[in-house]
């Protein structure tokens, strides 16, 4: 079952080098037509994306086109639309790779600049990082023509320390990459620079990135450079049809057009335009090396720092929300937005743009994280582990399946009796209905479920082969309410037409009690 046919080319997981990717003729989805496109532009660049989106990837291939290496280019757009014979001298720091956890971040800085004098063979005497940077750069042109600067996961010296207790190594880092970048201030530095372009997952301001170099362009958003990383779905369907052969005799039940449709239900979706949609690519290696599905790329890295977040500013439903483009133009340590956060790194994403007012609309970008953030949230908002979040779904799913509505309650009823008392005590509407919606979402991955938070109003739409539930949620008043609320604004008018049995369901919450005060159900 495992045996892989021989011309299949090794999967570049985790491999963030170009040219030994290339010496080893691993698959590689070919960008060089977008990065061509890059390099032709703006010469000052910043782009944020996602961890693990192939941005590693991509400032290493930017490395080997300026240093005119054109044999890893074989065959490639590139190959013949490139000036080989131009090679300029390259300066690629990555933060990743630079130690400042173990040796400081100021200190880390300086010996890695003085490592690149040396591979350059000039001569650097400052001591300040941002000094020293700009006298590398100016001594590193002086002897070998315009330099090319790279810099990957700037800020990556910043999330690894968001948590409350270790925010003050944060704030510390800030202010050495404040006076890091400061080094590329004047003029003379620009001058001496033919293309810069730095990388990372957040915009944060007061580094000095955004304020002092005020010439760099910001291509996060820019639809032209929507899908420079990650995989469309073109792209996906061409560079991998031996591997989806593959999982598809891994997977004999399912037929090629929804064994498609399946994948992209799982990973496909990050947007950064509204418009055009890639892959995560981390996820679709793994897909294709394990030929199995599952959350990769969220299990990758955990994000507890975002879960305590977004319990501290009680924001349990985060899809589908309406934001201004003001809310990704920076942020800030000491102030952050869960919702910035959330769509930087990645657990939300475009669903649309309106250019006119600016308004974004963020979801989740697919199956894979909102499933996995689900867990996440249930299990916060209950206190606990992630790994227990599904069963109550599945039981839920069990009672609709059966048109069992008294076992539907009792699923209700447990998790409400499963809380920690303190836990309900002062909780208002907003915890009941963060909990239903929560649930109710989950099960929509399952069975047709819509839940809709517009008004005020808690109601949820669970639709079976056989039926369609129409549910209403009221607060320690009687369940007729609720009902009489359904009939009375003709929710079922829109599902007239499915020939289903459509039933209405009213469940009213004691918050006293902590439990289903009482509930009604009829066909309308």
């Amino acid at each position: 079952m495992g045996h892989k046919p021989s011309m299949m080319q090794q999967l570049p997981i985790g491999e963030q080098n170009f040219a030994k990717l290339r010496q080893q003729n691993m698959l590689y989805v070919d960008k060089t037509e977008q990065i061509y496109q890059l390099l032709k532009g703006s010469s000052y660049n910043f782009l944020s994306r996602p961890r693990r989106f192939g941005k590693s990837l991509t400032l290493s291939t930017i490395r080997n086109i300026f240093q005119g290496e054109k044999e890893f280019f074989k065959g490639l757009w590139i190959e013949d639309q490139w000036d080989w014979v131009l090679k300029h001298p390259v300066i690629h720091l990555s933060f990743n790779r630079i130690g400042y956890a173990e040796i400081g971040l100021a200190a880390a800085l300086t010996k890695a600049l003085r490592q690149v004098a040396d591979d350059f063979g000039v001569e650097v005497k400052s001591t300040t990082p941002g000094l020293l940077l700009r006298e590398l750069i100016l001594a590193t042109a002086a002897k070998h023509g315009t330099v090319v600067l790279l810099i990957d996961e700037y800020d990556k010296p910043l999330i690894d320390y968001l948590n409350k207790n270790e925010l003050p190594i944060a704030k510390e880092n800030r202010a050495i990459l404040k006076s890091f970048y400061s080094g590329l201030k004047d003029d003379a530095a620009q001058a001496a620079l033919r293309f810069f372009l730095i990388t990372g997952v957040s915009k944060f301001s007061q580094v000095s990135l955004f304020s002092d170099l005020n010439y760099l362009s910001d291509l996060s958003l820019d639809a032209r450079f929507g899908t420079l990383v990650g995989y469309t779905q073109t792209e996906l369907l061409d560079n991998f049809t031996d591997y989806l052969s593959a999982l598809n005799r891994a997977l004999p039940n399912l037929n090629q057009a929804e064994l498609i449709e399946r994948i992209r239900e799982w990973y496909n979706g990050y947007s950064w335009d509204g418009v055009s949609r890639v892959y995560n690519p981390f996820s679709i290696l793994l897909l294709f090396q394990k030929l199995q599905f599952g959350d990769f790329w969220f299990k990758s890295g955990t994000p507890t720092f975002l879960i305590n977040l977004l319990k501290e500013q009680e924001l349990y439903m985060v899809d589908e929300m309406r934001v201004s483009g003001i809310l990704f133009d920076s942020y800030d340590l000491e102030n952050m937005d869960a919702r910035a956060l959330m769509f930087q790194t990645g657990y939300l994403t475009v669903k649309q743009y309106d250019p006119y007012r600016n308004r974004y609309t963020l979801a989740y970008p697919n199956r894979e994280v909102e499933e996995a953030m689900n867990n996440y949230l249930i299990g916060s908002l209950l206190n606990r582990m992630p790994a227990d979040a599904l069963r109550p779904v599945e039981l839920l799913e069990d009672g609709f399946l059966q048109n069992d509505l008294p076992k539907v309650i009792t699923v209700i009823n447990s998790l409400l009796k499963d809380l920690p008392s303190h836990l309900l005590d002062d909780k208002t509407e907003h915890f009941y209905h963060a909990l239903v919606h929560l649930h109710f979402r989950y099960l929509g991955l399952y069975l047709e479920s819509e839940v809709h938070t517009s008004d005020g109003r808690m109601d949820a739409v669970v639709q079976t082969p056989t039926h369609v539930y129409i549910i209403e949620f009221k607060l320690n008043v009687d369940a007729n309410f609720a009902l009489a609320q359904i009939v009375e604004k003709q929710y079922a008018e829109k599902y007239r037409l499915s020939q289903k049995k459509i039933i209405g369901l009213g469940i009213s919450f004691d918050t006293i009690k902590k439990a289903v005060r009482d509930w009604v159900s009829k066909e309308v």
